[in-house]
């Protein structure tokens, strides 16, 4: 073989394809099977895929964070202090909620480091800007599993630079395989089915088509056409209706033909019974969503009670995504803020909390008797009786104090 032929073979059998993984040297490189912008593109174009994401994702990160640390280690009060300074410098909670919507529709987000040696910055980057994912191999001459990635290839775009694991936050979910990608709920709806010889097109293509063709529905038959046969019709007429034929409006239009004499409007054939494909069809679409919110709002007869068993299924969608998102920040991000100010992470335990931070309610018992104990005065019993709906008039002091 020649030393031409010889790259050329070489060239072509070390170029990865899109949706493969193909190992080349010491790495792997793989390619989502799906384009993330395609994806997205779901997100933002289809009603349907936009509110169910966002649904799932308000779900997930809409409720905020607190964040607490070992009230036992010494420096307690200072890593608290770094932890949350950090938080409201990079406004931590917006950038979640923006994560979480990319994350949960394609699976994937990817948050750069400016500087990885000094983390002071964060910013998320265009979820396509991501060509490839660079994985290496557990370091075992029997074994050739990609277990751990190691670099990520950004595309000419935006600059074509290979940046190293430390330099990304790589947020997925729903791994499948070895796969360095995670799989967001839209991809389901993407994705087109070949069974044998067969193929069933993406539910995506199916109820866009659908929704293409419906207007034409109804311009076709909320105004007829009405075919009208004229007795004997002579050739010159004939030619005056088959050029209105074709020139007809889409409000439908009367055709002529010569016949006897007869007008017919020509209707839908009753026999033509689609419903039950197109409710399979949106059912599935839904089943894809991963959400009951279409149900609610379309479906008539869904009860409270029936509503209620569809979220608590849903929150046993979310749950896994808190916590992954939850340990992702304590490993990624608090663990390296404290350790940049110098902090023992392990003593100070820094932890991320969804919601707000739980309060003792307080009862009118306790503060009758804080108030006799001297605990607090009378006027700021008084005042917090307020809160409590009671009705108070002013102190013999405050109105001789008025007059």
């Amino acid at each position: 073989m020649s030393n031409a032929l010889r790259r050329l073979v070489e060239a072509f059998s070390l170029k990865a394809k899109s949706g493969t993984a193909s190992p080349q040297r010491a790495l792997v490189y793989e390619t989502p099977a799906v384009p993330l912008a395609e994806v997205m593109q779901l997100y933002e174009r289809d009603p349907t895929c936009k509110a169910s994401v966002d649904l799932l994702a308000a779900s997930a990160v809409g409720s905020g964070f607190y964040t607490t640390v070992n009230e036992d280690y010494e420096k307690a009060a200072e890593a608290k202090r770094a932890v949350d300074s950090f938080n409201e410098d990079v406004n931590l909670d917006a950038l979640l909620c923006d994560m979480a919507r990319a994350l949960i529709a394609c699976g994937n987000d990817f948050w750069l480091k400016l500087t990885p040696e000094n983390l002071a910055e964060l910013h998320r980057l265009p979820v396509d800007a991501v060509e490839r994912i660079h994985q290496g191999f557990i370091e075992e001459k029997t074994l050739k599993i990609p277990f751990k990635t190691e670099s990520f290839k950004l595309r000419q775009t935006y600059g074509g630079a290979n940046l190293t694991a430390e330099a990304v936050i790589h947020w997925r979910i729903n791994c499948l395989g070895v796969s360095g990608y995670g799989t967001g709920v839209l991809q389901v709806l993407l994705h087109s089915l070949a069974i044998q010889s067969d193929r069933r097109p993406a539910f995506a293509w199916m109820k866009a088509k659908i929704e293409r063709i419906m207007p034409r529905i109804f311009e076709k038959y909320a105004g007829p056409d009405v075919l009208a046969l004229l007795e004997r019709a002579d050739a010159e007429t004939i030619r005056k209706f088959e050029q209105a034929i074709k020139n007809r409006n889409e409000e439908g239009a009367w055709l002529f033909y010569s016949g006897k004499g007869d007008i017919r409007p020509v209707t839908l054939d009753p026999r033509a019974r689609f419903e039950y494909y197109v409710d399979h069809l949106i059912n599935q679409f839904y089943l894809g969503c991963e959400t009951p919110l279409p149900r609610l709002f379309s479906t008539p007869g869904f009860t409270e009670a029936s509503a209620k068993a569809a979220l608590e299924l849903q929150n046993m969608l979310i749950q896994p995504v808190q916590r992954y998102i939850k340990r992702q920040v304590e490993r990624e991000i608090f663990d390296v803020v404290l350790a940049q100010a110098g902090l023992d992470t392990v003593k100070a335990q820094p932890r991320l909390h969804w919601g707000s931070p739980q309060t003792r309610e307080v009862n009118v018992s306790d503060m009758l008797r804080a108030c006799e104990l001297k605990l607090i005065r009378e006027e700021e019993f008084r005042k917090n009786a307020v809160k409590f709906g009671w009705e108070l008039w002013e102190t013999k002091e405050a109105t001789t104090a008025d007059d």
